[in-house]
């Protein structure tokens, strides 16, 4: 689905100020350095913005900092998820803490890796 202008614009400017956890999951992302993936940042999709997208899986990546624990928040995740699974877009949420956890680093892009092999990538 595409995305209106105002959804573009605002993926453009979120591309340019990252979080300190999306800086270290792209380093990791990018440049189809994760199993030759090709992921883009901040990928528009209808009305919102994913994180990280992989458009062959059409997998998306989801870095949730705290405020994602919150019960209006995690309301909102609950009605972006379903919408973007009717597209056919499947959703991975990872908490930012464990991105920033060299350990858990790892066992996130394994968990990624293995989420796009299953969906066709």
């Amino acid at each position: 689905m595409r995305a209106e202008r105002k959804t573009f614009d605002r993926a453009k400017a979120l591309r340019r100020d990252l979080s300190l956890p999306e800086v270290v999951l792209w380093e990791c992302l990018r440049g189809r350095r994760l199993g030759g993936l090709r992921f883009r940042r901040q990928h528009p999709v209808g009305p919102y913005v994913l994180d990280f997208y992989c458009a062959k899986p059409r997998l998306a990546v989801e870095v949730d900092g705290a405020h994602h624990d919150l019960p209006e928040q995690m309301s909102h995740d609950q009605r972006r998820d379903s919408w973007l699974g009717a597209q056919g877009i499947r959703v991975i949420r990872i908490a930012a803490t464990d991105i920033l956890d060299e350990r858990a680093l790892d066992g996130m892009l394994v968990m990624i890796a293995g989420a796009a092999e299953r969906e066709g990538g």
